[in-house]
């Protein structure tokens, strides 16, 4: 379903003055920058009452909703919030789950919570400096509860499944091969996953994206957790690793927690609720899953844009940070030197305008006029696309160097003459099948050097990348 503005201002009024005392009209529905997969809008209302503030999440679009990538569906989303509640969560609260005569597609009505959900505000922000360093005990603590929510008694046992971490690696790996794309990294740390498995354990319930950027924080601390829509029944200490990950860091490498804290106080906070000691190495396994599992996502958000419904500039760039997530399990898995490519290389040619100009006069176009004269998603989509055309810039310039390095490359270790598509398609089927053992030091230094080199085109100044750089040389 595509919705025109009026069409789907009138409906959401019609949900609204179903759940809302006293409602008179609906005065503004604002998308919020966020969501890539869901969409969620920020609803003024005008009641007897004076003004209320509502939050709807659909399906992109509003569109029946996709399982292809274990998402739980919004109906079950809602129903974890009220279990999550009852848990001592900090939650929204839900006010009604849409139904098909609602014409917008899946998902409810909540309440609208005030704080901050912006992860690189979460982390620098002065006004939360004071309860920063509790967060990660808070963490701990919430998710402990999380953890200890019967599914039976909350009727979320017949909607969530069971994952093993096994199958959960297999899942994942088997997405990924369906785009049709040889990122051989992935392959390498599903692979090192596999081998490397925890023990087994009983089933919890897992969020699953309990992670900074779905928290939404005040001064006071952690005011409500958000987006459970891929949780589902597994190793609980997925929620830990995850929260752990690089990606969610937004740059603050030093405080592992989020960006904002410490391992061991996460840990404490967990402990403290639930009584169960964590050792840290066991966050480990998971924090590499973790930037598996995202480099994985990133490349979905890639596909959604090809296949729609939700074609925005935002999904193909999302895209390109798969890289982002392989320099992190580079960095968990294979630190070390490797050679990278000059960042300034000499003009392309010396025709008037040269391709980068007319790059660049894009970018200011977009970052300068067209910001300055919007605002919200539109601003937001402003400084992805211009984020999108450095990536451009960056390829045209560094990527035929790289190219030419990686097929040099790819026949010393396969031992073969032919193109870099057939050459990286073979090395991906070797990871695969198994005829590649994971400690070739000729394997190392190729994922190394192609997965730092490609950052450097899509995201050079990720916190990653700069962590990889420590051990680099430069070449031109």
């Amino acid at each position: 379903m595509s919705d025109t503005h009026a069409t789907l201002t009138a409906r959401i009024s019609a949900v609204l003055a179903r759940v809302v005392p006293d409602f008179r009209r609906l005065i503004a529905a604002e998308r919020l920058s966020g969501g890539a997969s869901q969409e969620t809008y920020k609803l003024r209302i005008d009641s007897t009452r004076g003004e209320i503030q509502l939050a709807l999440r659909r399906a992109a679009g509003g569109a029946p909703m996709s399982r292809d990538e274990g998402q739980v569906g919004l109906v079950t989303e809602a129903l974890m919030l009220q279990a999550a509640a009852n848990a001592q969560v900090p939650v929204p609260t839900v006010l009604t789950v849409l139904t098909a005569n609602d014409g917008l597609g899946d998902g409810f009505v909540m309440s609208w919570l005030e704080g901050e959900t912006l992860g690189a505000r979460l982390v620098r922000a002065a006004s939360l400096a004071d309860i920063r360093p509790q967060l990660a005990f808070q963490c701990g603590q919430i998710l402990a509860r999380i953890h200890a929510i019967d599914v039976v008694a909350s009727g979320l046992a017949e909607r969530l499944e069971v994952v093993t971490p096994s199958a959960l690696i297999q899942r994942t790996w088997q997405r990924y091969q369906g785009f049709a794309t040889p990122q051989p990294m992935i392959d390498y740390t599903a692979r090192w996953l596999l081998a490397n498995l925890p023990p087994p354990c009983p089933p919890r319930l897992v969020h699953g994206d309990f992670r900074n950027g779905n928290l939404m924080v005040t001064p006071r601390g952690i005011a409500a957790v958000l987006d459970w829509e891929i949780a589902h029944r597994g190793d609980p200490l997925r929620d830990l690793g995850w929260l752990c990950t690089n990606s969610w860091r937004f740059g603050a490498t030093e405080k592992p927690v989020g960006g904002f804290g410490e391992v061991a106080d996460l840990i404490a906070g967990y402990t403290a609720e639930s009584g169960q000691p964590i050792a840290p190495a066991a966050i480990h396994f998971w924090q590499v899953f973790g930037s598996f599992w995202w480099a994985v996502g990133c490349l979905s958000m890639a596909a959604h844009f090809r296949a729609g419904p939700d074609q925005t500039v935002e999904r193909p760039a999302i895209g390109r940070r798969s890289s982002e997530c392989q320099i992190d399990c580079v960095n968990l898995l294979l630190p070390g030197t490797t050679e990278i490519v000059s960042q300034k290389p000499p003009p392309l040619a010396d025709e008037l305008p040269r391709i980068d100009e007319l790059l660049i006069s894009v970018c200011d176009f977009l970052r300068t006029d067209v910001m300055a004269a919007t605002q919200d998603r539109t601003q937001f989509l402003a400084r992805v696309a211009a984020n999108s055309l450095d990536i451009v810039a960056r390829e045209v310039a560094l990527g035929p160097l790289l190219a030419h390095r990686e097929q040099a490359r790819l026949e010393n270790l396969l031992g073969r003459r032919d193109s870099l598509a057939n050459l990286r398609w073979q090395l991906v089927r070797g990871l695969r099948e198994g005829q590649l053992a994971l400690d070739s030091p000729a394997l190392i230094e190729h994922l190394r050097a192609t997965v730092v080199n490609q950052v450097l085109i899509d995201q050079p100044s990720y916190s990653g990348c700069k962590t990889a750089l420590s051990h680099c040389t430069q070449s031109m």
